[in-house]
């Protein structure tokens, strides 16, 4: 055997002892044999470099050092879930899919949720080319050379895999695990580590990936994304993926209506104490492939998923002092400054009580004892009071009448829950909450800036407005707290750079009240150009899709306002992109412009999606369910024969892909 074939086969047996041991948790041989057989890999590879494998099992052990995490785009984007807390939740749900699907069969495929860190890798040929934590859904951090220390990732696959996809799952620390590594630093006279979720979060962002080897960290995958995947149910993709390598729970289970999907949760509810790892809920996803794409996506999350979370866990404690917060559009929110105590794994010091009319319901008092729970709230709450214990002199709470910050008088209109600060202009935490929403990641993601170095610019008056960061000099900032030269040069040129942004998220940035991300798409899309929005009527703005009253007025008292009209005058003077692209009017005409599509099957020149965007590119609109205000239903193969029977009944036409196509032909 020749010194090449000797390696290969080396790494061909060490990868499937790998497989039984991280995988399938059944080893054939013992650890100390595995240890001999890597040795000997790692000898002969030393001794002949020309035979590199960037998937050799010798490169676990990891030695890289990132002093610098880059963010990358992720090719298909990563949808948050939308949660669910009862059957009446899910019932409602199953009726939306169905309104949408028609009269049809659905499956659903049920897998437990869990609490874990969310990463994307990405296989090209078979081989790990890149792992990505999720960040805000659509870019995330390059962890690839710690992803890859972690043993049950496999970084060559095996079997009938596609080309290239990405495959996602949650990268999570077992219970046995993390109690070893708490003992281990306990001896060592260390801090324990708080709980294995937010553990396992850290571990990704560690520098030296031979730190991260150390971890006993573990991936389980859920879900895959591209094109071309030759996969038509979600169980499918989950039976495929274990053939593929990878670590895929075996609990999940297909069920037939929401009455199994339930007794799947009650069982896990109970049992969930016997998994070697946290589990937080069950994740239902309609099963079938198409129909998942049918479903498609709201702006946040995937109408074919949920989330069922089991109830949340709560603890007692006293509550100290109410505080109230002021928020970037003046909402004001009280908050409940607690005695500590440690919640779902966490130490919880606050919690929020939402608004006034909740203190009221739960006639939450200073120096309570309250109940706080952590269920699907990111923020724990209080959700009750031991009213037993309460002293006798207590007296209600008195809602603040004044802003805390700048003493305005607050005020709360009809039909809102909050009290506001009216001084947009003149309230500090309004002004800095303003300018951390226009550097943020889905906005400006001005690199070099946060939120600390805003407040801290703000205080020795740098900044007064968003504008003001164009203005800024490496000068300025070197003399103040924690600024060095470099940190300095680096905010400069962040800010600089933030000037190729493209126009809908600088629209975003603005922090119009009820103009987020789909909002600020749309708006651009309309519009074309800051100018034509400034300039447009409340009928104007109504007529774009999805847009209503409520959103046309703030739109309009923003532009209206000569403060915010200086800032943009401003901005447009130190270059920021306030129309759209050329590239992007060019692929954008008003052919379409007042007619709604729905589309529905299986296509063959085009994607559903890319279907889907030349409609919407083309002045048109899509829409999910075939109605009386549809004026073309899509038909692709295995389209739902009750889309077809609706439209025929209401006298919609029904088109083909390429009649569609035809359409835009000029």
């Amino acid at each position: 055997m020749s010194i090449e074939q000797k390696i290969t086969s080396l790494r061909d047996e060490l990868r499937e002892h790998n497989y039984k041991y991280y995988v399938l948790d059944e080893p054939s041989i013992s650890d100390y044999e595995f240890d001999m057989k890597l040795k000997e890999l790692q000898k002969l590879e030393v001794e002949h470099p020309e035979f590199h494998d960037p998937t050799s099992p010798s490169l676990r052990v990891g030695g890289m050092v990132t002093k610098n995490f880059e963010t990358v785009p992720h090719e298909h984007r990563m949808y948050s879930l939308d949660n669910s807390y009862s059957k009446e939740d899910l019932e409602d749900w199953e009726k939306r899919i169905q309104r949408i699907l028609g009269d049809v069969e659905v499956e659903f495929t049920c897998e437990l949720k869990y609490d874990g860190a969310s990463i994307s890798l990405t296989y090209e040929d078979g081989q790990l080319v890149k792992a990505v934590t999720r960040g805000d859904g659509f870019q995330g951090d390059d962890v690839t050379n710690n992803i890859k220390t972690i043993k049950s990732v496999p970084l060559q696959l095996k079997g009938d895999y596609p080309p290239k996809f990405d495959i996602r799952g949650e990268i999570i620390l077992t219970l046995e695990g993390f109690a070893k590594m708490n003992a281990e630093r306990v001896e060592a006279g260390e801090d324990p580590y708080m709980n294995p979720r937010n553990t396992a979060s850290g571990s990704l962002k560690l520098q030296d990936s031979a730190l991260v080897a150390q971890r006993p960290l573990e991936c389980l995958l859920y879900s895959i994304a591209g094109d071309n995947l030759g996969v038509v149910s979600q169980f499918e993709v989950l039976e495929k993926a274990r053939s593929w390598g990878f670590k895929v729970p075996t609990v999940a289970k297909l069920c037939k209506s929401t009455e199994e999907v339930m007794q799947f949760a009650d069982y896990w509810e109970v049992n969930r104490h016997d998994l070697p790892y946290e589990t937080d809920g069950v994740v239902v996803k309609v099963n079938s492939i198409q129909h998942q794409d049918e479903l498609g996506y709201t702006a946040k999350s995937p109408r074919w998923a949920m989330a069922y979370k089991f109830k949340a866990e709560q603890a007692i404690t006293k509550l100290n002092k109410i505080t109230y917060q002021v928020g970037r559009t003046g909402a004001i929110t009280p908050v409940a400054n607690l005695e500590p105590v440690l919640l779902a794994g966490t130490t919880v010091k606050r919690a929020s009580l939402h608004n006034a009319d909740q203190i009221a319901k739960l006639d939450v008092r200073e120096g309570d004892t309250v109940f706080v729970e952590k269920g699907g709230e990111i923020i724990p709450k209080i959700v009750g009071v031991d009213f037993a214990k309460r002293d006798t002199d207590s007296k209600p709470t008195q809602y603040i009448t004044h802003c805390p910050e700048c003493e305005t008088e607050l005020i709360r209109k009809e039909g809102e829950a909050q009290h506001f600060c009216p001084n947009d202009i003149g309230c500090p935490p309004q002004i800095t909450g303003r300018i951390q929403h226009f550097i943020s990641r889905k906005a400006m993601d001005i690199e070099g800036l946060g939120g600390e170095t805003v407040e801290l610019l703000f205080k020795e008056g740098l900044i007064g407005n968003y504008a003001d960061l164009y203005t800024l000099t490496k000068e300025q900032i070197m003399p103040l707290e924690r600024m060095a030269e470099k940190s300095a040069e680096n905010l400069v040129n962040g800010v600089q750079a933030s000037k190729a942004i493209p126009f809908e998220r600088v629209l975003f940035a603005l922090g119009i009240r009820y103009v987020g991300e789909t909002v600020a798409k749309k708006l651009a899309k309309a519009f074309k150009n800051i100018d034509a929005l400034m300039a447009a009527s409340q009928e104007q703005l109504v007529a774009v899709d999805e847009i209503g009253e409520r959103i046309a007025q703030s739109v309009i008292k923003f532009f209206s306002e000569p403060v915010n009209q200086d800032i943009i005058d401003r901005l447009k003077s130190y270059g920021l992109q306030f129309s759209l692209s050329e590239e992007q009017l060019e692929n954008q005409t008003e052919l379409l412009k007042g007619q709604t599509f729905v589309v529905s099957g299986v296509f063959e020149s085009i994607s559903r999606n890319e279907l889907k965007k030349m409609i919407e590119d083309n002045g048109g609109k899509v829409a999910s369910s075939v109605s009386s205000k549809t004026s073309f239903l899509v038909a692709g193969d295995k389209m739902g024969p009750s889309k077809r029977t609706k439209a025929e009944n209401l006298g919609v036409p029904i088109i083909s892909e390429q009649e569609f196509l035809q359409k835009l032909e000029v």
